[in-house]
């Protein structure tokens, strides 16, 4: 097989996966937006637990 051919079948693969590509959301940004949702009701707990017990 030739390099021209290789890259033929690479830019048709890649034409006909972009449909495919496109539709998926970025996991990444997904998953540290959970991430920082879960610190955040953490260290609003801590800081609850910590000025009910001061109080106590």
């Amino acid at each position: 097989m030739m390099v021209a051919d290789m890259n033929r079948l690479e830019q048709a693969a890649r034409v006909s996966m972009s449909g495919f590509q496109d539709a998926e959301p970025p996991p990444a940004s997904r998953s540290s937006h959970l991430s920082l949702r879960l610190g955040a009701i953490a260290l609003l707990a801590a800081v609850a637990l910590t000025a009910a017990w001061q109080l106590l």
